[in-house]
C-alpha cells in the first residue's frame, strides 16, 4: 500500500511591495507613509499605517493635537521615546518603548498625541484597523499594554513579541481585536536567521521592515522601510537577507469586504455617514 505524501501549507506569495512615502500630519510631524488611501483593497480591514523615526525633535516635537476620530481603531507602537495621549473620555497616559495602544474610536472621540519628551529618537508605528459597519458606533474603549506585559516568544533564530493574536507554538499576544481576527507580531530576524508562521486562509497578510531586509523563497527581497503585501495561502516564510539583524512586523487580518467612504477622521461606509460625523463632531456630539 502507497501513502500520498502530506503537504505543507502553501507559502504565501509577494505580491506587492509598497515603498513608504515621506508626509506630515498633526502639527507638522514627519513621518513616512507605508499604507493609505491607495491600499484599502489589498490591505483590507488595515486603512493606514505611519512610521515614525527621526532623533530631529523639530521633526515630532508638535505633535498630534486635539483632533476627532470615528468609525475605526488606532493602534500606536512604540519602537523608542515617549508620546502622551489624553481625550475628551477622561482617559489618558504615556506610551513608551515597546507599549502598545489599541484604540477603539467607535462612535466618536476627541483626542490629542503629543511627545512626552524635547528630545532624542522617536520611532514607532500607528496603524488604523477599520470596523465592520454594525460596529462603527460602539462606545470608544482602549486596550494599553505596557511592554513588560507582551510575551516575547524565543525561535531558532528569531525573537517575536506577540502583540495580537496566537502563534502556532501557542503563544498569545493580549490584545483582543474581535471580528478583523487581527494579528500583530514584531520580529527581530538574527543574521542568518529565517522565521514561518501559519496564516489561515481567508485573511490578509502583511510583512512591514522597518529594520535590514528579507527575502522570499523564489528570491525576491524587500527592505526598510516597506511593506509587503502577501498574496493567497496558509503559510508565511521568508529569511533575513542581509548581515545585521532585521526588523519585520507581521500584520494579518480578515477583510471586512464593505464600502469604505473615507473623510479625513472619519471612516464610515457611505459619504452621507461622514458627513454626519463632521456635523456630530461640530456640534459637541462626540
Amino acid at each position: 500500500m502507497t501513502h500520498a505524501a502530506l503537504s505543507l501549507p502553501e507559502v504565501r506569495p509577494l505580491v506587492r511591495l509598497v515603498q513608504g512615502q515621506a508626509a506630515s500630519d498633526g502639527a507638522g510631524v514627519h513621518l513616512t507613509r507605508l499604507l493609505g488611501h491607495e491600499t484599502v483593497a489589498v490591505a483590507d480591514p488595515f486603512l493606514m499605517l505611519d512610521h515614525f523615526d527621526t532623533e530631529n525633535a523639530d521633526d515630532y516635537i508638535g505633535g498630534f493635537p486635539e483632533h476627532p476620530h470615528r468609525g475605526f481603531e488606532t493602534v500606536t507602537y512604540m519602537l523608542a521615546g515617549r508620546m502622551r495621549h489624553g481625550d475628551n473620555k477622561g482617559h489618558s497616559g504615556v506610551i513608551g518603548p515597546g507599549d502598545v495602544q489599541w484604540m477603539t474610536a467607535g462612535a466618536g472621540i476627541v483626542h490629542s498625541e503629543m511627545p512626552e519628551q524635547e528630545d532624542g529618537l522617536m520611532r514607532g508605528f500607528q496603524l488604523w484597523v477599520n470596523l465592520p459597519a454594525r460596529q462603527k458606533m460602539v462606545p470608544a474603549r482602549y486596550q494599553e499594554v505596557p511592554a513588560a506585559t507582551i510575551p516575547l516568544e524565543e525561535r531558532a533564530g528569531a525573537r517575536v513579541r506577540v502583540i495580537a493574536g496566537a502563534t502556532t507554538q501557542g503563544t498569545r499576544g493580549p490584545i483582543e481585536t474581535g471580528v478583523t481576527e487581527a494579528r500583530f507580531l514584531d520580529i527581530r530576524l538574527l543574521s542568518g536567521g529565517s522565521f514561518e508562521e501559519l496564516v489561515p486562509a481567508g485573511l490578509n497578510a502583511l510583512l512591514v521592515i522597518y529594520d535590514g531586509a528579507i527575502a522570499f523563497g523564489d528570491g525576491q527581497v524587500a527592505a526598510s522601510v516597506t511593506v509587503s503585501v502577501l498574496g493567497e495561502g496558509e503559510r508565511v516564510a521568508f529569511r533575513n537577507a542581509g548581515q545585521e539583524e532585521a526588523g519585520v512586523l507581521l500584520i494579518a487580518g480578515r477583510p471586512l469586504n464593505e464600502s469604505v467612504a473615507w473623510g479625513g477622521p472619519f471612516v464610515m461606509n457611505t459619504r452621507e455617514q461622514v458627513m454626519q460625523a463632521a456635523r456630530d463632531y461640530h456640534e459637541g456630539r462626540f
